[in-house]
């Protein structure tokens, strides 16, 4: 089971109104909006994402990582390093 699944509706809602600002940041473009407009709402829309993207890697932390650490061995280095790149993406965006 994945780790956000308790939260599955409240992502999948996130979700949805991030890609109405998407689709509104290419209506803006379509009717030629001024940019500085375009780039506040690209900011807005990048937030979302980040803000997401932290929340989703928070329930990994607490429920996949923190699982595979109760059992131990490779399985646990295996998540550790793999939350530990996840971090570094997300770092670097």
């Amino acid at each position: 089971m994945a780790g956000y699944s308790g939260s599955k509706q409240d992502h999948a809602t996130r979700l949805r109104r991030i890609e109405g600002q998407v689709r509104g940041l290419q209506r803006m473009v379509e009717d030629d909006k001024y940019c500085i407009d375009i780039l506040t709402q690209v900011s807005a829309a990048t937030s979302a994402l980040k803000s997401f993207s932290l929340s989703l890697l928070e329930e990994h932390l607490a429920h996949c990582v923190a699982e595979a650490t109760r059992k131990g061995g490779p399985e646990a280095e295996a998540k550790v390093k793999e939350a530990s790149d996840a971090i570094a993406r997300l770092v670097r965006s």
